[in-house]
Order: C-alpha cells, then sequence, then structure tokens
C-alpha cells in the first residue's frame, strides 16, 4: 500500500510561516525535530494525516528562488467566501475568486495565495471532484 503523507517547502522565517498557515487554513504544529543546520516543522488538520514539512535552514538570509518547476499547493474548502475573507484578515493577500469552466461545466471556483516565501497556495471550494 502506498500512501501520501508530506509535501515539503523550505522557508526563511519560521514563526512567520507557522502563523500564516494556522491563521489561513488552520495547520497546527504536529511535530518539531531540530538539527544542527535545520529545523523541520509538520503542519496537519486535525481531520487530516498529511502532513506540510516546513524546511527552516538555519542562518539563511537570502530568500528562495522558487524557480519555474514548483506549482502549487491545494486546500479544499467548504466556503469560499469565508475562506477569501479568513486569508485577508491573516493578512495572505487573496487573489480574485476565479470560475473555472471547460466546455460550459464548472471544473472549479477558487483564489490562490502567496505564503511569506512566495509560494503559491490555490484555495479551492469543495465539490465536483474536489468533493
Amino acid at each position: 500500500m502506498t500512501k501520501l503523507v508530506h509535501s515539503m517547502i523550505r522557508v526563511l522565517n519560521e514563526a512567520v510561516s507557522v502563523q500564516l498557515y494556522h491563521d489561513t487554513f488552520g495547520l497546527e504544529v504536529v511535530d518539531q525535530l531540530d538539527f544542527e543546520s535545520f529545523t523541520l516543522v509538520y503542519l496537519a488538520l486535525p481531520t487530516s494525516t498529511f502532513e506540510l514539512e516546513l524546511t527552516v535552514n538555519k542562518n539563511r538570509e537570502k530568500p528562495y528562488d522558487i524557480g519555474d518547476g514548483y506549482g502549487h499547493l491545494a486546500v479544499v474548502v467548504d466556503d469560499l467566501e469565508e475562506a477569501h475573507t479568513t486569508a485577508a484578515k491573516a493578512n495572505s493577500i487573496p487573489g480574485d475568486i476565479v470560475d473555472f469552466s471547460s466546455g460550459g461545466e464548472r471544473v472549479a471556483r477558487f483564489f490562490y495565495i502567496k505564503d511569506p516565501d512566495g509560494y503559491q497556495i490555490e484555495v479551492i471550494e469543495k465539490g465536483g471532484r474536489f468533493a
């Protein structure tokens, strides 16, 4: 059996990133491992076993270059308008809500935010293939 367990991103400021993911999505720190040159912080929702791993390289001062290979993380929410309001209150700077359709059928309703390190996060309304 195969099971997805986490996705990892590198962050510059642990406290700022943890706060944003908590305030915007309700993620909580479930584990933290401290090593000589880096720290791993695992975040998750109480309703999920999938984790977001934040890697904090110590003594790093320069922001990471996201590059052109990174796409985005995605989360599904019950109420997109409420999530948009919550993101704005958490200073996540949400983009406009988009109705994405193909052949006249709605594929998804969503918006994006960027975390403090520039990673894009797609916030999708629950429904259809994102039930």
